[in-house]
């Protein structure tokens, strides 16, 4: 019942060795390739399509906020909300599945 995300691929060919230097907790100076970055969503008991309750990692920076997920267009996007406080405290990425 709880949804965990890492990272799988890297597109940018100078970063396949790249570490996660800016973060502060257990995943300082682990590479970003194969990194957790999603931890501890579930889905929520009040909307059927929503997961929330957990955290996304921005390894770019090392910064953690909380997350919203939503599945949209049958499951072929994902919208990302990461937030500080409130979910209006955030900003909201589209992901789309690779096919």
């Amino acid at each position: 019942g709880v949804l965990t995300g890492k990272i799988e691929k890297i597109t940018d060919p100078t970063k396949q060795t790249a570490k996660c230097d800016e973060c502060a907790d257990e995943r300082k100076g682990q590479p970003i390739l194969g990194l957790t970055i999603l931890r501890n969503v579930k889905k929520n008991g009040n909307d059927a399509e929503l997961w929330d309750g957990g955290d996304i990692l921005d390894p770019g920076n090392g910064k953690v906020y909380r997350v919203r997920l939503r599945p949209i267009d049958g499951g072929k996007k994902l919208e990302v909300r990461g937030f500080v406080g409130m979910p209006l405290l955030g900003r909201t990425q589209t992901w789309i599945r690779v096919e």
